[in-house]
């Protein structure tokens, strides 16, 4: 929307000036932008307004018809056909031929206050591109690949404080929060928007939003939890850094300070956490929520947790120093991608008081993946602040948690 009103209004006002700075910026957006949607047109699902669904190709076409794009012309009709052929083969719109309010199926806990039986009708947006001529290049020219469908994407978003990584096996995009946060609008005692404070967000996955949920907060959450059961809230996140596969943040709530560095490759996140927290508490790390209109298959072993679909998308945490064992956590009516959801994740309790390391291996995929494999092969040694990653296949990576104070 913030791209879309203020050039539409300057198509019609013939403000040329504002318009040349709006275009300037539309593309600096689009070119992060584009990465934003699975290979089979899923979009990330993050934020509000979700029941808008298509409508988030909205600004692809309006670069288009402002000749204010990056992408090549074949490119952004890949991308917007993709995205409205996913949601027709999801069986949206619904028998009746109507947009109801949920992201697949009607799921109100995915709605904002203000949200009514006419909000989903903002997908409409997403026809801006009929305001081309049928001659336009972008309805004669053949699709040309997103940028997903030539291989794996890192792409690092310092202005929303995203780390973006994308893989081309399972076509699966995935977004580490390390800045989003919509505080304003928060008290400062109330509970976080689970679409704006998770770790994690994908093309796949939602998270987790029905009351209970968001009070448990386990799905792509650090909590701390006292002995009298409070879990500490990810209200307000302090962004610290944001860079080549490495992005960095905090937050405080109450006697509570958590500081994560992510560092990502391939559908891998490695979280490395300095917890501060008075002594007893217990420290608890939560995974990508995986929802299905079945329950999801789940396992649990030493130091890893795991839910499955039958189609092979899989989600995964794994113990990679300082927790001590893994768990499912279990739920119904508490997603927008199905009924039925489960959220793998870890616990250490007895934190032993000041600041402790708590290091987390992250994974969701289409992939075929063994939690006890990777347990066993990816080591981590811990002195002081400096953190030690040894992966599979021998590569070193530093984590500093200093930087992360």
């Amino acid at each position: 929307a913030l791209h879309l009103y203020p050039l539409l209004c300057t198509r019609m006002s013939g403000d040329r000036r504002r318009a040349e700075v709006y275009r300037e910026r539309l593309r600096a957006f689009l070119e992060q932008y584009q990465h934003m949607f699975a290979a089979d047109g899923a979009p990330v699902h993050q934020g509000r307004s979700l029941c808008y669904r298509f409508a988030t190709v909205a600004p692809l076409w309006l670069g288009e018809l402002l000749d204010a794009t990056p992408l090549p012309t074949g490119r952004t009709r890949r991308i917007a056909s993709g995205v409205l052929r996913h949601f027709v083969e999801r069986g949206v719109p619904d028998e009746r031929g109507l947009l109801g309010l949920g992201w697949y199926d009607r799921f109100l806990p995915s709605t904002q206050p203000y949200s009514g039986p006419a909000s989903p009708y903002w997908a409409s947006k997403a026809f801006l591109g009929l305001l081309l001529p049928a001659d336009h290049p972008v309805w004669t020219v053949q699709e040309s690949a997103a940028p997903l469908d030539d291989g794996d994407q890192v792409v690092a978003m310092p202005g929303p404080g995203w780390l973006l990584h994308a893989t081309r096996d399972d076509g699966v995009v995935r977004v580490v929060n390390h800045g989003s946060d919509r505080a304003r609008h928060l008290p400062a005692d109330g509970i976080d928007d689970p679409h704006y404070t998770r770790f994690g967000y994908s093309s796949h996955t939602a998270p987790e939003t029905s009351q209970d949920a968001r009070v448990r907060a386990v799905d792509g959450h650090l909590a701390v939890i006292g002995p009298d059961g409070t879990i500490s809230r990810r209200r307000h996140i302090e962004p610290i850094a944001v860079g080549d596969r490495f992005a960095a943040s905090a937050y405080e709530d109450g006697p509570v300070r958590v500081a994560t560095t992510s560092i990502v490759r391939g559908a891998w996140e490695v979280r490395v956490h300095r917890v501060t927290a008075p002594p007893g508490c217990t420290v608890r790390d939560g995974g990508y929520a995986l929802a299905d209109h079945h329950p999801p298959a789940v396992r649990t072993g030493d130091g890893w947790g795991e839910a499955g679909r039958p189609d092979g998308l899989t989600s995964v945490v794994v113990a990679l120093h300082g927790f001590a064992s893994a768990a499912v956590a279990k739920a119904v009516d508490a997603n927008a991608f199905g009924v039925c959801s489960a959220t793998p994740y870890l616990v250490a309790p007895g934190h032993p008081g000041g600041s402790a390391v708590y290091v987390s291996l992250v994974v969701l995929t289409g992939d075929r993946v063994d939690p006890a494999a990777l347990r066993t092969s990816i080591s981590v040694s811990v002195d002081g602040d400096q953190v030690t990653v040894r992966l599979p296949d021998g590569e070193r990576i530093e984590a500093g948690v200093q930087m992360a104070q």
